[in-house]
């Protein structure tokens, strides 16, 4: 990812929420500068600056100085149109499912063709946690070893690393966008970005409430399953202003109707 001509690799971001040993943060920045990318961003590290992250950073302290922190995930990927999560299997939370080589494609792709997109590892020890996992488009697994799956953080970012730079030298990006379409792009919809969907998804949540959609009943399994049809058919921006208009109505209607 070494061609200044193309930018794809700037809009690729690997995010680590709740790191809890500083070292890994440092071996992460030298997984991506070896691999020829650069954008870290940190959520609530447990101990972050530390000289351990510097140490093992080796070679790669643009990298980590040019790190972004951010208080929760949602901040940290609210320009992105893509998210996947790198996790272990969940049975609470069902994501489409990527290894490594699909993943990074994937991620190229909507790279070349424009879009920020982002690369999420959670805690060393507990991963990311559900509600975390809920803001992600889909699932990174790594196909380790059955009997001994205890991969390292900064090892787990190194592997994606490597397959993102073997997706770029394979080509994968370049052929992201086809001429056509790079010269018709300004007449499209750009897709919604991540803040974009969550405002759509607190909107629908007040608007079921206003409608008294759950009936008493407890609304989280609703809104899961509703938030991954959505970030399943990848809304454009004029796709969200329209249901997000509807909404309006609806809820401007429960008012007239005495539910609220």
């Amino acid at each position: 990812m070494d061609d200044p001509s193309f930018a794809a690799a700037a809009r690729i971001r690997v995010v680590l929420v709740g790191t809890q040993h500083p070292g890994n943060i440092g071996s992460a920045a030298r997984a991506l500068k070896t691999m020829g990318l650069s954008r870290l961003s940190l959520v609530a590290p447990e101990r972050y600056p530390h000289a351990d992250a510097s140490a093992l950073a080796a070679g790669a302290d643009d990298v980590l100085a040019g790190a972004s922190l951010h208080d929760t995930l949602a901040e940290a990927v609210a320009d992105c149109r893509l998210v996947l999560g790198c996790t272990a299997r969940s049975r609470r939370i069902a994501l489409p499912e990527q290894g490594p080589r699909e993943a990074a494609a994937t991620l190229l792709a909507e790279a070349s063709a424009g879009a920020e997109v982002a690369l999420v590892f959670g805690r060393e020890r507990t991963g990311l946690e559900n509600d975390e996992l809920q803001l992600c488009h889909g699932a990174v697994h790594i196909q380790a070893n059955p009997g001994y799956s205890s991969l390292n953080l900064a090892a787990a970012v190194q592997v994606l690393a490597y397959e993102l730079r073997m997706a770029w030298l394979a080509g994968a990006g370049p052929a992201a966008v086809a001429p056509d379409d790079a010269e018709h792009e300004h007449e499209r919809d750009q897709p919604a970005t991540h803040a974009q969907m969550e405002g759509l998804f607190g909107q629908l949540a007040e608007t079921l409430d206003a409608i008294d959609f759950h009936k008493g009943r407890a609304p989280e399994s609703a809104m899961r399953k509703l938030r991954r049809l959505f970030l399943r058919s990848r809304l454009d921006q004029r796709e969200v202003r329209l249901l997000r208009g509807i909404l309006a109505d609806a809820q401007r209607m429960a008012r007239l109707a005495g539910f609220q």
